[in-house]
């Protein structure tokens, strides 16, 4: 089946685009789902007249995504708290697979502090941008998509460009740098150094999280390398050591993260929620932490059910 062969060749791209587009994983995976349907279901004739088969299904998952960006506005209006992209786990060993989703976040493009920032455009800008910028697709495909004309597809993506031109992340850091300073801050942080964590933060940093209500995190930014350790620090005094303690490192979109699974409670301490956590590093110091409590992001994530004994 050449044609299978030809779409399942194509499917990391497709996944990427879906993905960067969205910030949903399951999104994305329907969204390609829908593209391979779609082509499927074209006569001979209409298949012999799709001249370049990739441009075309990323038009398609595009057009999908604008659909469900413009539906997610909505939802994210009732959300509670703050709101960050499914994250995408892979494993942090052992020989790399050739899964769509692993294959996707060896893109820089798709780490949770690149995806993050494309939450600042509204859904025009976003797809715009994305596709122009990240995946070379010519405006007057995009016009198509939008429902706009050319000029109007190309002032989205300039205001998209416009929008995040100071807020690019650094670049990735190497996972042994990033496995460094992730060590010392944790030994830091259970030890309850204040001093020794606020070293380890950037000035600047920022730590997000997001739960929708549903487990216990930050409602709000915390911002500034101070209030961002006393946070923490606050958090280590409420849970037991070896609840914090049996936190396992794996990769969240590419970059080192750690998952810290449900448990604890004994000895009036309280139990804990399943928290999936990455970091954004640069210059030696962490600037981003990301906090996803939200269990309802973390299915994909072994263990993180409530009651799942952590895994030794």
């Amino acid at each position: 089946m050449p044609l299978a062969e030809d779409f399942t060749a194509l499917r990391p791209h497709l996944v990427s685009v879906g993905y960067r587009l969205t910030g949903s994983v399951s999104d994305a995976e329907d969204a390609v789902q829908e593209a391979w349907l779609r082509l499927s279901g074209l006569s001979e004739a209409k298949r012999a007249e799709i001249r370049d088969l990739k441009g075309w299904l990323t038009t398609v998952v595009g057009r999908i995504g604008l659909d469900k960006l413009r539906s997610a506005t909505a939802q994210r209006e009732r959300y509670v708290g703050q709101w960050l992209p499914e994250p995408i786990v892979t494993p942090l060993s052992g020989k790399p697979s050739e899964d769509p989703l692993e294959v996707a976040v060896r893109d820089e493009g798709l780490r949770m502090a690149a995806m993050v920032v494309l939450d600042k455009l509204n859904p025009e800008q976003r797809v715009a941008f994305v596709l122009h910028d990240a995946f070379s697709v010519p405006f007057a495909e995009i016009s198509g998509i939008l429902g706009e004309s050319v000029e109007a597809a190309r002032q989205h993506a300039s205001r998209g460009r416009r929008a995040l031109k100071n807020a690019e992340p650094p670049p990735r850091a190497s996972l042994a740098e990033q496995q460094e300073i992730l060590d010392k801050f944790l030994k830091a942080l259970l030890a309850g150094d204040l001093q020794g964590v606020t070293a380890i933060l950037h000035p600047d940093a920022v730590l997000t999280g997001d739960s929708n209500g549903k487990a216990k995190t930050a409602a709000q930014v915390v911002l500034g390398a101070d209030k961002v350790a006393r946070f923490l620090i606050g958090l280590t005094k409420m849970y037991s050591p070896g609840a914090l303690g049996a936190g396992r490192p794996m990769l969240v979109n590419g970059d080192l993260g750690m998952f810290i699974p449900p448990g604890g409670g004994e000895d009036g301490k309280r139990a804990i929620d399943a928290h999936l956590q990455t970091f954004t590093v640069r210059d030696g110091r962490i600037t981003a932490i990301y906090d996803l409590a939200n269990p309802d992001k973390l299915t994909r994530v072994p263990g993180a059910e409530p009651g799942t004994p952590p895994r030794t």
